[in-house]
């Protein structure tokens, strides 16, 4: 099983995807985690990209495919994987499926998780996550049965993110339209894009996934 989750910041792809994980045996990948393993592994690639970071520059579309390419070929990806933060643009969304094509695989489904704006604002402002082990909370949804203590850890200290404000969040908005949503039509077009209610309780949501995904 193949995946992309599509939505803006805030829509509740990390949680969706963190329960696809659990249930399917299937592998999270993140373009930020992929590059930073490969840095740090000092692969081929891992040192074109930090030469790049080093001189405070993005790394560019060419050495991310790559990164996202070899990652795909390990063998924890055998059973299926959910690419995450990655197609952002319709540039690497025709290399995602160039590549893929090339090793003989092909997405299975593209996810759309949609949400209003004025609540995405709401959800990523009042968010916040464990120091110790990252559990995440927030302020009005999701708060630790004992006020002040995680759940799975029992630590008793939080932290939130510095760009979880309502200022920071409407311009990553922007960017999210500029560059992302297109690939909502780029995958319609293609017959591949289901849309779920990002609106609805994260339950309701993860049941409306496995809906979709019960039919491919």
């Amino acid at each position: 099983m193949r995946l992309i989750l599509l939505g803006p910041p805030g829509a509740g792809k990390g949680t969706q995807a963190q329960r696809l994980v659990e249930k399917h045996g299937i592998v999270q990948l993140s373009t930020g985690d992929m590059l930073r393993a490969a840095v740090a592994a000092q692969t081929e690639i891992g040192k074109r990209a930090k030469a790049v970071m080093d001189a405070g520059q993005l790394v560019s579309d060419e050495i991310v495919n790559q990164i996202v390419s070899e990652r795909v070929d390990s063998d924890d990806c055998r059973r299926g994987f959910i690419l995450d933060g990655f197609p952002r643009t319709l540039a690497q969304a025709d290399a995602t499926e160039t590549m893929l094509a090339q090793k003989g695989m092909s997405l299975d489904a593209v996810i759309e998780i949609k949400v209003d704006d004025d609540v995405l604002v709401d959800r990523v402002s009042g968010r916040y996550t464990c120091a110790n082990c990252g559990a995440g909370y927030h302020d009005t949804n999701m708060k630790p049965s004992v006020d002040g203590v995680c759940d799975k850890c029992g630590s008793a200290e939080f932290k939130r993110r510095p760009d979880d404000n309502a200022e920071t969040l409407r311009t990553r908005l922007q960017a999210y339209y500029k560059e992302t949503s297109p690939l909502i039509g780029f995958y319609y077009a293609k017959g591949m894009l289901s849309s779920v209610d990002g609106m609805a309780d994260i339950d309701d949501v993860t049941a409306e996934i496995e809906v979709v995904l019960a039919a491919v």
